[in-house]
């Protein structure tokens, strides 16, 4: 008498897969709803003293590139007379401001849970090797990401601030922004900066699923460096200090991620001979 062929009882259906994915972005938003609370508490530290601080032309990024330049012959950002007035001009501007500054800060404060929950859910995928290096695994990836936030902040904020709020086509114009503007140049930068440095972690996730391969990416590296300096050009000041301050640390990330995917394709190679 035939037997019945028994379910895997570690198999998981799709509607399952979901289900769990489901718990673990339930979790995450509830971490990110904890760091949306406490910085909307502490919003008057988080305003004044960090997101406002690239307005004053003595913030000390323009002290350290103004030394740097100087020992190399220029004299950029070394203008301290400069001043960008805010003003606001919408009846619900400070509350919105007030709720993007603290949805970024929570999602920043948060982003090492988040990257833990997304490790508990793709982890009964991968090998025993790629396990047992999770909590490195998680620990580069947030490591990689606030590098990123803090470049962004210290660097290109900075940099776009003095820029494009001195920048003038007449001095018949004067510049008067609002607030809602500068926080989203400031707190866009910031956040996507540190996703931007994610970029190796790509690297290694699409050269591990066959997606990605070093011979592609050195290919477009002319291509790649031709992109970088284009947008350092548009988001610096026109002087090549600034963009190539901003054009090496990206382009030192392609070439890690150049490296990464060839250790991953050419391990890969070796478990298929």
């Amino acid at each position: 008498m035939a037997t019945k062929t028994q379910k895997d009882p570690n198999a998981m259906s799709f509607l399952d897969h979901l289900e769990v994915l489901r718990s673990h972005l339930i979790r995450s938003s509830i971490a990110i709803l904890v760091g949306m609370i406490a910085a909307f508490i502490g919003v008057e530290y988080l305003f004044d003293g960090i997101i406002l601080a690239p307005l004053d032309p003595h913030f000390a990024t323009y002290s350290w590139i103004c030394e740097i330049t100087t020992a190399l012959g220029g004299s950029t950002f070394c203008d301290t007379s400069w001043s960008i007035p805010l003003k606001n001009i919408q009846f619900m501007g400070e509350f919105t401001m007030h709720m993007q500054i603290s949805l970024i800060a929570g999602i920043i404060v948060a982003f090492p849970y988040i990257i833990w929950e997304l490790w508990r859910f793709v982890r009964p995928g991968l090998h025993e090797r790629e396990r047992k290096n999770g909590g490195l695994i998680i620990f580069f990836v947030a490591g990689l990401f606030f590098l990123g936030v803090l470049f962004g902040y210290y660097i290109l904020s900075p940099l776009s601030v003095q820029f494009f709020g001195t920048y003038s086509i007449s001095d018949t114009f004067a510049t008067e922004a609002t607030p809602q503007s500068y926080v989203s140049l400031v707190t866009t930068l910031t956040l996507a900066t540190g996703l931007i440095f994610e970029l190796p972690v790509l690297a290694y996730f699409f050269s591990s699923i066959g997606l990605l391969t070093p011979e592609w990416m050195k290919k477009y590296r002319r291509h790649a460096i031709v992109v970088v300096l284009i947008f350092a050009a548009i988001i610096t000041p026109p002087d090549v200090y600034s963009q190539v301050l901003v054009a090496i640390p990206v382009m030192f990330l392609y070439q890690i991620s150049i490296v990464i995917s060839s250790r991953v394709n050419r391990r890969r190679n070796s478990r298929t001979a």
